[in-house]
């Protein structure tokens, strides 16, 4: 080989770099490394090594600053195949699985001795049997002989019995570590090779000096998500959002001491009020036509109604204030900070800038950082719905402020007062929207459903049997406040042309909605009471058959 053909070593030089900054978005993320170099002007490439094989070669892109003016020329990236040193790891398990079989010849040993042992005790217990119940009989020995004979030989079958029973557990264990160690030997004495990648940046420097260099690409295998903490304090009205962020990342690098950034950017049950289904009435011959329809219905609405994943709860004394606090009481602990993130928007996008020293190793767990906290106000309204439930359902009416952040879909944790109520699904809310916040059930607003008139017509009218219902229903507000309360019943609905439902009278007054919904909306001062009353009428031919009326 030539002068010419040998690789000047001078040209090449590889630099260190630390992460610095991470953008995670929701399906991968964005990577910043830097680090500095003292060039001598002979450099023509500058090199950073083994890069993670989850790192995309298209995302590579390449800036820096220094002392010296520097022309960057191009950046590449190199995939590199490496095998691990097999003979120190292969040393080391082969020695930890001879301690572990000296172990166990060594257990053998004393199991081997305590079978003897209790060997011993049997035959002596066997041959005892007989020679002491013909001494006895002889009156040759006592009682109490006999007595002690029979304690040592039972303390001491039941000394070996458990020692064995002992050695071999530990035996079984030994047994168990030796056949992980195996096939750890096995795959360690299999050839494998790791990929990794290798950045090359062309420079060309002008002179010497001091250089950074900056490096970012994007990652697979890192995302994040938001989840909620919803505080309600019935007593003031407030509700306090925790906005969290839950970051996972298995990248094959450690994040540590690096500014992290969220970005939206794209590169329960027991809490929500029952639903009210159509209330169906059809004629005899055509139940099995509408059976399965129905059904499906129904099933539907369990699997869209069951979809809350429990996750995991904030500890209110992570951010709650200490009891008792005061300005003049410096020697008492104070209250901890949020650290909270800085919002930015560009478009549609919104950034959540959270901090300078984030830690999120690769390890494919969730890690939890804040974003923000804020206290809003809200409006408590109420729902019932008498025919499936005899109390009413909260919910808190919020407004998302116009300067607030964007609240992107996910599960959110539902306190009330200090209880916590359930678990619901947050659908994006953009500032200055309204959003609902569904509490669960509250006993203090109670509903009592009468049935009160139920009645066949013997006589036909116009050829047509009539059937008479009327419902009462009572309302009472135990809250020392006035509520505002929607009330929902609703009336059957005709499947056949033949059945007629009309709805002949309503106290207050209003009027039928679709699918024979029935709606009132009422204000409710405390320790009030309100009556409400409907009543409807079923009209069909009297030879035929209706079936749905189960009132």
């Amino acid at each position: 080989m030539t002068d010419s053909e040998m690789p000047n070593l001078d040209s090449i030089k590889t630099i260190d770099t630390r992460i610095c900054e991470v953008t995670v978005y929701t399906d991968r993320a964005l990577v910043t490394r830097r680090g500095t170099v003292a060039l001598t002007g002979n450099e023509r490439e500058l090199a950073i090594a083994s890069l993670p094989a989850t790192l995309e070669t298209e995302s590579v892109r390449a800036t820096g600053a220094g002392t010296v003016a520097v022309r960057l020329l191009g950046v590449r990236s190199e995939t590199v195949f490496s095998s691990e040193p097999v003979g120190d790891r292969t040393a080391e398990l082969t020695q930890q699985i001879q301690e572990l079989e000296t172990q166990k010849r060594a257990i053998d040993v004393q199991i081997a001795s305590r079978k003897i042992q209790l060997k011993f005790v049997e035959n002596l217990s066997e041959k005892s049997v007989g020679s002491f119940a013909s001494s006895i009989a002889k009156q040759q020995i006592g009682l109490n002989e006999t007595g002690e004979l029979v304690n040592f030989l039972g303390s001491n079958y039941k000394k070996y019995v458990s020692a064995i029973a002992l050695y071999e557990r530990q035996q079984r264990e030994i047994d168990k570590q030796i056949k992980a160690l195996n096939q750890q030997l096995g795959q360690v004495k299999t050839p494998h090779s790791e990929q990794s990648f290798n950045i090359i940046v062309a420079i060309e420097p002008s002179g010497s000096g001091n250089f950074e260099l900056e490096v970012s690409y994007v990652v697979t295998r890192a995302r994040w998500t938001p989840l909620y903490d919803l505080r309600v304090n019935t007593t003031n009205n407030q509700i306090n959002l925790n906005y969290l962020a839950e970051v996972n990342q298995n990248t094959g690098e450690d994040w540590t001491g690096v500014a992290l950034t969220l970005s939206t950017a794209k590169p329960g049950m027991g809490t929500l009020p029952p639903k009210l289904e159509p209330w169906f009435i059809d004629t005899l011959q055509s139940t099995v036509k509408y059976r399965n329809t129905e059904s499906r219905g129904r099933s539907s609405q369990v699997l869209s109604d069951s979809d809350g994943d429990i996750v995991d709860v904030f500890d209110e004394g992570m951010f709650g204030s200490f009891a008792g606090a005061t300005s003049d009481t410096a020697s008492l602990p104070r209250e901890a900070e949020t650290a909270t993130a800085k919002v930015s928007r560009e478009g549609g996008t919104v950034s959540f800038q959270v901090g300078g020293n984030t830690k999120i190793p690769s390890d494919g767990t969730p890690h939890k950082v804040m974003v923000f906290r804020e206290n809003y106000p809200f409006k408590p309204e109420y729902i019932a719905v008498p025919r499936l439930v005899s109390f009413a359902y909260l919910q808190a009416v919020v407004v998302n402020p116009l300067t607030g952040a964007t609240l992107l879909p996910g599960k959110a944790n539902i306190f009330r007062d200090n209880t916590f109520v359930g678990t619901v699904q947050l659908e994006n809310v953009s500032p200055g929207q309204e959003y609902k916040v569904n509490l669960g059930i509250d006993e203090r607003l109670k509903i009592e459903r009468e049935l009160v008139e139920r009645q066949v017509d013997k006589k036909l009218i116009g050829q047509q049997r009539r059937m008479s219902y009327a419902y009462r229903l009572n309302v009472t507000n135990l809250h020392q406040v006035q509520v505002h309360l929607t009330l929902k019943e609703q009336l059957p609905v005709s499947r056949n042309e033949q059945i007629k439902v009309r709805l002949t009278l309503t106290n207050p007054k209003i009027v039928a909605g679709e699918m024979g919904l029935l709606e009132w909306i009422m204000s409710l001062p405390p320790q009030a009471k309100q009556e409400l009353y409907y009543q409807f009428v079923v009209e069909h031919p009297p030879d035929l058959g209706v079936i749905g009326l189960d009132i």
